[in-house]
């Protein structure tokens, strides 16, 4: 992910660069060198405000499948039963 920053300066002369570069990540917004607002896509800013997805859509995540997971196997033995 690319994280770029403007200023409000430039964003108002050339707001579709801003857009172009929200497409790589997130594009930080200076008001006298300061940061100020943040411009996100808006499936950027859906997940971040924890809008729900199906379970497919979760499942086919990018790079999901590149993450390594080695979970042992759990056994469970049943207790002895005390009816008395």
């Amino acid at each position: 992910m690319t994280m770029t920053t403007l200023s409000s300066r430039v964003l108002n002369h050339d707001v579709s660069s801003a857009k172009k570069a929200a497409l790589k990540g997130p594009v930080i917004i200076t008001d006298r060198g300061k940061p100020s607002h943040v411009l996100l896509t808006y499936e950027a800013f859906a997940r971040l405000t924890g809008k729900r997805q199906s379970l497919l859509q979760a499942l086919s995540a990018p790079g999901l499948s590149e993450i390594e997971l080695d979970v042992e196997r759990v056994r469970i033995t049943p207790r002895d039963l005390d009816l008395s």
